[in-house]
């Protein structure tokens, strides 16, 4: 299972977990396994096309899973996701 890190602007919806295990072979079906468990998450982490949305940045091992193969990301048991809110200001 991949473990996923909820940011803390994110943990209301998961009941206040900090790190969620998830299991997928991708990117897609963790985060799918994610929105299920919460469905609060669905409309946060994907647009309505179902890719990635564009106010949320999901890093796998430290990388910006947009210069991977975005949902399509290969992901093990070892790898850990992480979900960061965009931050915008002036």
């Amino acid at each position: 299972m991949s473990t996923v890190r909820i940011p803390s602007a994110m943990r209301a919806a998961t009941g206040g977990a900090k790190d969620i295990e998830i299991s997928g072979a991708t990117l897609r079906e963790v985060i799918d396994g994610l929105v299920a468990a919460h469905p609060v998450l669905g409309a946060q982490l994907l647009d309505v096309n179902g890719q990635l949305n564009r106010f949320v940045n999901v890093f796998v091992n430290d990388t910006d899973a947009r210069y991977l193969d975005a949902l399509d990301t290969v992901v093990g048991a070892a790898d850990r996701v992480l979900l960061l809110p965009a931050m915008s200001g002036g």
